[in-house]
């Protein structure tokens, strides 16, 4: 019951932290969540590994490990594209 409660608070906290951040920072803010998508691809495989339920350990930790690579993925190709928006056009038509 309590991590369930941690768990909503976290929700609602998230929710609130996210909506006060201004557009301007969104995506410097998304390229620091990459990390923490690339820790939590760690922590699934490592949960998987570990489990006491075999079968459904591998089916949540493959679904972890899909949505956290999706996540990091897109992640960090938003940043490289906000990045070229920044980066001058080269010389030479290229």
């Amino acid at each position: 019951m309590i991590a369930l409660t941690v768990f909503v608070l976290a929700i609602f906290l998230g929710f609130e932290l996210i909506a006060k951040v201004p557009p301007t920072l969104h995506t410097p803010l998304m390229s620091g969540a990459n990390a923490i998508s690339g820790v939590t691809l760690v922590g699934a495989l490592s949960c998987a590994y570990f489990a006491s339920w075999p079968m459904l350990a591998n089916i949540l930790g493959a679904l972890a490990v899909a949505t956290a690579t999706v996540n990091v993925v897109g992640g960090f190709m938003v940043t490289d594209r906000m990045l070229g928006m920044f980066a001058g056009k080269k010389k030479g038509g290229k």
